[in-house]
């Protein structure tokens, strides 16, 4: 099992507390659930479960406040009188009307690696995967190597690190919000060691992830207590708590 550390950087980012729904504040550090999705960005598969178990912060804690203008609707699917062409309320919505002054506590400047493994998942243990569009990957390589039979953990492993090498990823990683995309590089870690803040403090409870096995549909929140010594944060399973 090997674990494998992404240096990701950018200029803004907010993990968003779950108790401040509708003013947006961030947490201190970056979650292990957007740590996750950083990972499932470079490379996911049905065949694998990525797990974080560090997170260390290189760039000092900076925080900015936002105010910007949001739309607080969506538009709706058109209804079967409007696809007939028949006279009815008009699609779409009207910015003015939907328009929402938000304001945002976020954080600045942010720098991390980020620490992880995944769990290869054998053929006959995978649940149905009914894909709705093709597959596309990165390159002809990639497109042969995936429909091999050879399913082995190495196969995905050795595709992970091309890929997290390259530049490559199936959607641009974001740190907590789509809207602050962030640029990410893999590390090796004996040849780069990292140069961390000198902080120690209880973060408190932390969002730690969404229970997709327990509830797919509506997964519920875990949580765990969050803690950073020296610049690092454990986040590995095996060793904290993690409360449903």
């Amino acid at each position: 099992m090997h674990n494998w550390c992404l240096e990701v950087w950018g200029d803004y980012a907010c993990f968003t507390r779950p108790e401040m729904k509708v003013e947006r504040v961030s947490y201190d550090v970056m979650t292990p659930s957007a740590a996750r999705a950083i990972f499932e960005a470079i490379l996911w598969k049905p065949a694998i479960k990525w797990n974080v178990t560090r997170i260390e912060v290189l760039n000092p804690i900076r925080w900015i406040s936002v105010r910007r203008n949001e739309v607080g609707g969506i538009v709706t699917n058109p209804t079967a009188r409007q696809m007939a062409g028949e006279s009815s309320e008009p699609l779409g919505i009207f910015i003015e009307e939907k328009r929402q002054q938000r304001a945002g506590l976020f954080l600045r400047d942010v720098r991390y690696r980020i620490h992880g493994y995944f769990e290869f998942t054998p053929p006959e243990k995978r649940k149905a995967n009914n894909l709705l569009l093709s597959e596309v990957w990165a390159d002809d390589q990639e497109n042969a190597e995936i429909v091999r039979l050879d399913e082995i953990e190495a196969k995905y492993a050795a595709m992970f690190e091309r890929r997290a090498k390259k530049g490559q990823c199936f959607h641009r990683p974001y740190l907590g919000c789509r809207e602050f995309a962030c640029d990410f590089r893999l590390v090796d870690e004996d040849l780069e060691p990292a140069k961390l803040i000198n902080e120690t403090r209880d973060l408190g409870y932390m969002l730690y992830d969404m229970d997709f096995e327990r509830n797919i549909k509506s997964p519920p929140p875990l949580f765990f207590r969050a803690e950073i010594k020296d610049g690092g944060i454990n986040t590995d399973r095996r060793e904290v708590e993690v409360r449903g």
